[in-house]
């Protein structure tokens, strides 16, 4: 049974009920490393130096400060940063009812899942979750987690909800930054149909069960290795990409996607093809 890292309210209107978060992601099955001192073999660990006297700095000593110019810091004791934290009552609050489509991937952070906290919240639950997902639209909700005020985004997903936490609009940069410059350019005839071909070839659909951690991968396989003394195999680099003419370069992809389409696929339509001609032929 999943662990919930968070217990309080759902609150839309006036209707409030206890609900359960739970993690919807963990990088607690990545590979991890531990520093260790190569002559002793022992793990060691990090002392925090003053840079000036070099000499070690005790936890009780330490202290946050935030500089105001150059070499210059205002010191915030720890009372003084836990006075401004915002108190939390354990309820999100949901402040609008937005379309899904309307909020831009480049502000959703985190994902959690929320589920309500006991069967006697289940029915309420239900009803908000039936309503979004009839009418199509996302909760926008407000809540204290884990220390910070948050902005959360809400949907249906199966028998629950998803909450994504929301990045601050300061935290996004704009497009405008990295788009600002680009040339709008008209793209017809020929060479839009070739990319329609190459795409509708290489359609599939979303599994990240199919998503590789290459590097982890490799990682695992490197501490094997050492664990059984074999020889470690390092990967020959990719070969370099040539930059080709690109009516050339749209003409074998569609080329080599053809080629490469499932066998499947083209049965599929051949057996629809078939069952065509009889139907007329009846």
């Amino acid at each position: 049974m999943a662990r919930a890292t968070w217990k309080g309210f759902l609150k839309v209107s006036e209707l409030a009920f206890p609900v359960a978060l739970y993690a919807g992601a963990t990088t607690s099955k990545r590979v991890s490393f531990n520093v260790i001192n190569r002559k002793t073999g022992h793990r060691v660990r990090r002392q925090y130096i003053d840079e000036e006297t070099e000499e070690p700095v005790e936890s009780e000593e330490q202290v946050k400060g935030y500089e105001i110019e150059d070499g210059r810091y205002i010191v915030l004791e720890p009372e003084e940063i836990a006075a401004v934290i915002p108190d939390s009552d354990k309820t999100i609050r949901v402040e609008a009812f937005v379309p899904y489509d309307d909020v831009k991937t480049v502000y959703l952070d985190r994902p959690y899942y929320i589920a309500p906290s006991g069967p006697v919240a289940a029915d309420s639950f239900a009803v908000i979750r039936e309503g979004m997902r009839r009418k199509n639209v996302a909760g926008l909700a407000r809540a204290v987690l884990f220390r910070r005020l948050r902005t959360l985004l809400l949907r249906p997903e199966g028998p629950g909800l998803v909450a994504n936490t929301l990045n601050f609009d300061y935290e996004v940069r704009s497009a405008e930054e990295v788009f600002g410059d680009l040339p709008e350019l008209k793209i017809e005839g020929e060479m839009l149909d070739l990319a329609e071909h190459i795409i509708e070839t290489k359609s599939g659909a979303f599994d990240p069960r199919s998503f590789d951690d290459r590097y982890d991968l490799a990682l695992q396989e490197l501490v094997k290795a050492k664990m059984e003394g074999r020889k470690i195999e390092v990967p020959k680099p990719p070969k370099e990409t040539k930059v080709v003419n690109l009516m050339d370069a749209l003409r074998r992809s569609a080329e080599a996607g053809s080629k490469a389409a499932p066998k499947k696929a083209r049965q599929g339509k051949r057996g629809a093809s078939a069952a065509g001609r009889r139907r007329k032929a009846g």
